[in-house]
């Protein structure tokens, strides 16, 4: 079975290997779209946490079942789950899988799908009957910027920022415009910041680098968001959207990365701010995701701007990585 893995930073390599045997309970996929997220960028790269070589990459999935199993027919579409979690911890059994102590996630942890087959417990599998192909591998990706969301508790009217407009922030605009939510998105790309505009139809836009926070005051009234949810993997930027938080307001921190970061000790006091991450999602927000492709309230056309080949993966990375070329969700089909 051909194979493509990312045999160390910077380097994939196509190699051979048996078909899958699934064990029980599993059930055994067939591939048929791979999204391109940023951990696949971080990991050929060398800068994701919690990452061994070599790897398959790959866990935003569209898939259907090979074979009948586990209560799964044969072609029927589903959406992957990629969080293998053990379910027996309390974590586990307070209904937070996404960050279970014991997690393995495939593409990182464990061998993920650019590859024609491969076998997955039936726990982590969602009917996906009623979406397309591309909406059910865009479904992880939308589904992380939706357990955001839901981590910041919106209500309605109050002002959320994103920082960081790549697809877990689009998907965190989409989820917090559906919460009723006013939005604001945060850049320092002008075109992304226009596609946030004309394409999604976010209440407002503010360049990063020219002065944000009074940016930002101007637009809610002085009073600065309610909630910012953080999701451009960048630290300095990071440490700066402590300073995007309103008095008694919320910050979600999307984005990982290796090292330390820091914040002003008086300004989070003064501010009575909330602070927390957000890791992965559950698999409500994975139904919320469905039922909003499903409805038509989110639509994947412009958010999937490239496409490839598994074959063209190696070609086509490094362009893909650049935020310079303008993608925005690049996909491969199998």
């Amino acid at each position: 079975m051909k194979t493509l893995r990312c045999a160390e930073p910077g380097r994939f390599e196509f190699v051979d290997l048996p078909e899958p045997q699934p064990a029980p309970g599993e059930v055994l996929l067939r591939v048929r779209r791979v999204g391109i997220c940023g951990t696949d960028y971080h990991a050929f790269r060398g800068r994701q946490p919690y990452f061994e070589y070599p790897r398959v990459l790959g866990h935003e999935l569209a898939a259907e079942a090979a074979a009948d199993a586990e209560g799964f027919k044969t072609g029927q579409p589903v959406v992957p789950i990629p969080y293998l979690h053990c379910g027996e911890c309390p974590t586990c059994r307070a209904g937070k899988p996404n960050c279970c102590p014991s997690i393995r996630t495939l593409g990182v942890h464990v061998d993920g799908g650019m590859r024609p087959l491969f076998a997955v417990p039936a726990r982590n599998l969602l009917p996906a009957e009623g979406l397309s192909a591309d909406q059910i591998a865009t479904v992880e990706c939308l589904a992380i910027g939706a357990h955001a969301v839901r981590r910041a508790t919106l209500l309605p009217g109050e002002w959320a920022a994103v920082a960081g407009t790549g697809p877990i922030g689009i998907g965190a605009l989409h989820f917090a415009r559906l919460a009723g939510a006013k939005t604001i998105a945060i850049d320092i790309d002008p075109a992304r910041l226009a596609h946030c505009r004309d394409v999604l139809g976010v209440d407002a836009t503010v360049d990063a680098r020219d002065e944000p926070v009074a940016a930002l005051r101007e637009i809610t009234g002085g009073h600065l968001p309610a909630a910012v949810l953080e999701a451009t993997g960048s630290p300095p930027a990071m440490e700066a959207a402590f300073e995007y938080v309103g008095h008694g307001g919320r910050l979600v921190l999307i984005s990982i990365v290796k090292g330390r970061i820091g914040f002003e000790d008086p300004l989070f006091h003064m501010r009575e701010m909330t602070v927390m991450s957000s890791r992965n999602a559950a698999p409500q927000d994975f139904e919320h995701v469905m039922d909003a492709l499903r409805s038509g309230a989110v639509d994947i056309a412009p958010f999937v701007t490239h496409r490839c080949r598994l074959d063209e993966i190696p070609q086509v990375f490094e362009h893909w990585s650049d935020p310079a070329h303008g993608v925005i969700k690049g996909m491969a089909e199998l």
